[in-house]
């Protein structure tokens, strides 16, 4: 058995995987986040711990009403959020609360890291506010006590590493989003750790996401009932999600439609197109780079619009949507509702609603909402497509893929086939545990450990309506956000 845990924005997931890669139990516990200030967004990391190991309860004692014990566990492996910045001091304590991928406060120290020599042939990437790098250089020129006492550095994930295993690792794919890794190299970086007044030493080593990272402590082995099984390195969310869908050849893509939207695309080589904010980092699994566009706002602009218009939830609004005849004189939604990564890099973008009528109704803002986040992954789609990268069939994700009607949308608008695979669902957890198999396994075999999981549907897109997609709403919405960027950009 192997254990994948995921700690994501809001909530760390933990799945149990036989060898056979079947998921046997899942388990989950709630998170919340803090934005203290307009465009900050933090987590207490002590909050990840805690419910990290409420998750692991309660999956193995899930696990052991199956009649599985949880001595079965042969190894752990671990994904969660990228980018985000967890500083401890010399005894490991926390700083200050986490500043996520989803935090806008450092835009001008992203102006300065795009002066830094050879920058983006090092780093293959924009300087955004959502990568940590840039979230140092704030918390050094706004919080120098804090960043003198800054010992070590950790991305969310690697922080519940040090809790189970004591050490200090992580993995290329995770290391990538941070900007001190020489991505083509898959190492860190010196001179762009210089320029931000740090040092390798307060850097966790890095490692391939399918080797072992550490071990779990004794303490938390005779808790669990487990032997000090090997911790993996592990992967970022979408590298692992990625692993679990079984998205790990060069031209194999996959859509995750989670809190954020990734379109992610595997390559044998390092490749980059920063000019369209397309991220470029390693896979999480060795010899392999991956191309990713990035929405800030996915399957959250769901929620947004479910509360705003007054549905009980999301799943009630998306019944009133489907129900009702989609108009081609319907509003227009902009998804950028905590500004946008790919293809804007734009921390001042701003979600809207444009076109409302007399007649407008809560189902047409609904509408708007899935076609406009699917609008806005079209971007990203076609950012990766022109960097050299296309795939013509693409895999589905995530929470937004339990909606069969949105799906069908998103094929419509991309204009190729979508594929909902079996343990979508899990995602990242999923590819965690894959990844705990392959350290607990080293001679074990990439395709198959790494399959992809059984066809559950597919999506073929509808010819007629991708034209009218690309034809009138893309334009359009293209077209919005120019305008609005105009009128609002400080």
């Amino acid at each position: 058995m192997f254990l994948g845990l995921d700690l994501g924005t809001s909530a760390v997931k933990a799945v149990l995987v036989d060898a056979a890669g079947a998921v046997r139990a899942v388990a989950s516990q709630p998170l919340t986040v803090s934005h203290p200030r307009p465009r900050w967004s933090e987590q207490d990391p002590v909050d990840w711990w805690r419910a990290a190991v409420a998750a692991i309860d309660e999956l193995l004692q899930a696990a052991a009403r199956d009649g599985i014990p949880a001595s079965r566990v042969a190894a752990i492996g671990l994904s969660g959020q990228m980018h985000g910045a967890t500083l401890l001091d010399r005894s490991d304590r926390v700083l200050r609360p986490a500043i996520l991928w989803n935090d806008g406060r450092s835009d001008a120290q992203c102006r300065w890291m795009e002066t830094l020599p050879d920058f983006h042939a090092i780093t293959g990437n924009l300087a955004m506010p959502g990568f940590t790098a840039p979230k140092l250089a704030w918390v050094r020129e706004h919080e120098p006590s804090v960043f003198d006492a800054v010992a070590k550095v950790l991305l969310p994930k690697d922080y519940l590493r040090l809790c189970l295993t004591g050490d200090y690792a992580s993995d290329v794919s995770d290391a990538a989003g941070t900007l001190w890794l020489d991505v083509g190299k898959r190492q860190w970086s010196d001179p762009m750790l210089a320029a931000c007044g740090l040092s390798r030493e307060q850097m966790p080593g890095v490692h391939e996401g399918s080797e072992s990272a550490g071990r779990l402590r004794a303490e938390l082995a005779e808790r669990w009932g487990m032997a000090r099984v090997p911790v993996a390195a592990g992967g970022g969310d979408n590298a692992a999600g990625a692993v679990g869908a079984g998205i790990v050849r060069h031209g194999q893509a996959m859509l995750s439609l989670g809190t954020s939207g990734v379109y992610f695309a595997v390559s044998d080589g390092f490749l980059s197109r920063p000019e369209q904010a397309v991220h470029s980092f390693c896979h999480a699994l060795p010899g392999t780079w991956h191309l990713m566009s990035v929405m800030l706002n996915a399957a959250s602009c769901l929620d947004y619009t479910a509360r705003l218009t007054g549905h009980a939830d999301v799943g009630a609004m998306l019944a009133e949507a489907q129900a009702a005849p989609r108009r081609d004189d319907g509003p227009l939604f902009l998804p950028y509702l905590t500004g946008e990564r790919t293809p804007h890099n734009d921390v001042h973008a701003t979600g809207s609603f444009t076109g409302l009528q007399a007649d407008t109704t809560r189902a047409d803002l609904a509408n708007a909402t899935l076609e406009g986040v699917g609008l806005g992954l079209l971007d990203g789609i076609e950012a990766v497509d022109a960097a050299g990268l296309r795939a013509d069939r693409v895999a589905v994700i995530g929470g937004g893929t339990r909606s069969a009607y949105w799906l069908q949308m998103l094929a419509d608008i991309a204009g190729r086939p979508l594929e909902l695979r079996a343990g979508g669902d899990v995602g990242a957890a999923l590819g965690a545990a894959r990844l705990a198999h392959l350290a607990a396994e080293p001679g074990a075999r990439i395709d198959e450990v790494c399959a992809m999981p059984p066809l559950v549907s597919e999506y073929l897109p509808d010819a007629a309506r991708h034209a009218y997609y690309r034809e009138h709403r893309q334009p359009r919405f293209r077209d919005t956000y120019r305008r609005l960027r105009t009128a609002t950009t400080p």
